[in-house]
């Protein structure tokens, strides 16, 4: 595991319930006992908040370039000042998007390819991996009508066409594969206290390794 703390990260198309299940995990988690760091990406730090409203709400044109290198910023000061203190302390951080979802969204989302936005992000967090990665795996079209349900103004990301969050969940899904033994993939379509219950069982089985 990442050193006395556990480093758990939620990754899924908008609409796929990951506030709901990071907050489920944290209650489960602080009734026994563990102090629990609820965070994000973009926007975990005043730095990230910033750069969150360029990265998702600026109305002007952003380059995939530029937006790719502006979420590695975000996550090189959001690791180095919340991430890792809250590990050194023995605690668990659950995140609301990592490095998963630049590969998804800028690599294949935006084609600049999984390789070199998987190796920015990695060489801005100094090679930090989460212990466990939930994938909530939805239908773009199942999540679009879950956001418009919401009745909020879409950012930048989920305003975008159908083809990009088509190959962002097929990339999310590729990531998955290649990585079994680091995701839990789950039908964000059940019912939220059912895949709950199935993200607590593989939290106890890493704790109990």
């Amino acid at each position: 595991m990442t050193g006395p703390g556990l480093f758990i990260t939620l990754e899924g198309g908008d609409g796929s319930g990951k506030t709901t299940q990071a907050r489920l995990l944290q209650e489960w988690f602080e009734s026994e006992g563990r102090v629990v760091v609820r965070t994000r990406e973009p926007g975990g730090t005043e730095v990230g908040g910033l750069i969150r409203d360029i990265v998702l709400h600026h109305r002007g044109e952003v380059s995939p370039r530029a937006e790719a290198l502006l979420y590695a910023a975000d996550r090189a000061h959001h690791i180095a000042t919340v991430v890792r203190p809250a590990l050194a302390r023995g605690e668990v951080v659950l995140q609301d998007r990592y490095l998963d979802s630049s590969v998804a969204y800028q690599g294949a989302g935006r084609v600049l390819g999984r390789t070199e936005i998987r190796d920015l992000s990695l060489w801005a967090t100094e090679g930090l991996l989460p212990d466990l990665t939930v994938l909530l795996d939805l239908d773009p079209a199942a999540a679009r009508a879950r956001l418009d349900a919401d009745d909020k103004p879409f950012d930048r990301l989920e305003s975008e066409r159908d083809e990009f969050h088509a190959r962002v969940r097929a990339e999310y899904l590729a990531l998955a594969a290649a990585e079994p033994d680091r995701f839990l993939v789950l039908d964000a379509s059940l019912p939220a206290d059912q895949i709950a219950g199935v993200i607590r069982t593989r939290v106890a089985e890493l704790l109990a390794g």
